[in-house]
């Protein structure tokens, strides 16, 4: 039988770092989960990957069903699903205010003040000028990839993994899994985004091509 690879992919810190690759910003940038999938079966015959592609499990987090965008984010979603060669595991997004809109706001507040300016008509033309975002956070995919990791090497599915991500955070799974016999390569657009500890953990490094994978809303 032959050896077969698997990739596990961290959607946030692919968009992320690919987004600073490419001068974006990282809410204008998504994945191509078909190029993604080519991407990731072209690493057979590398010099670093010589065995088969089995499939490519793709980690992003999901609003809650509440959330204003959800019904978008659902279709986006089950497109991922279908493409072939991509299994979809989903985590949460944590949204809260952004840190710097109160401060912001209480320093235009004190300035107009000062300066005898109306601060409510100040921070009436601040409103319409400028939009605090509000920040969001990915919440459950580290512990989704460090369990399907440690699941599928302890069942000896694959011989090596291919693992999109930088956090340190992941540097024990990947000892977990290296203890049961599996390579484990890094990849990233942004390779000097990998945490040291992750990087040296790592039998190879690979380095991404952003452009290839990743598409830019053309309001970026």
């Amino acid at each position: 039988m032959a050896e077969t690879y698997i990739c596990f992919i961290d959607v946030g810190y692919l968009r992320a770092e690919g987004a600073k690759v490419l001068g974006a910003r990282a809410r204008n940038v998504r994945p191509d989960a078909e190029k993604v999938a080519e991407w990731a079966r072209n690493l057979r015959g590398q010099k670093a990957v010589d065995a088969q592609f089995l499939r490519a499990y793709w980690y992003d987090g999901a609003f809650d069903p509440s959330h204003s965008e959800y019904a978008g984010q659902r279709r986006f979603f089950n497109a991922i699903a279908q493409t072939p060669g991509i299994q979809l595991r989903l985590g949460h997004i944590a949204e809260r205010q952004h840190r710097l809109r109160n401060p912001i706001r209480s320093a235009l507040r004190n300035s107009a003040t000062a300066l005898g300016v109306e601060p409510d008509q100040l921070l009436e033309e601040f409103d319409r000028n400028w939009t605090f975002y509000p920040e969001r956070q990915q919440k459950g995919v580290d512990t989704l990839i460090a369990l399907d990791m440690v699941r599928l090497a302890s069942r000896s599915v694959c011989e090596t993994m291919v693992l999109i991500a930088g956090d340190r955070d992941l540097a024990e799974v990947v000892r977990a899994v290296q203890d049961f016999g599996v390579r484990v390569l890094i990849a990233s657009p942004n390779c000097a985004s990998i945490a040291q500890e992750l990087a040296q953990l790592a039998d190879h490094i690979i380095g991404i091509s952003a452009e290839s994978i990743l598409q830019i809303r053309a309001d970026s």
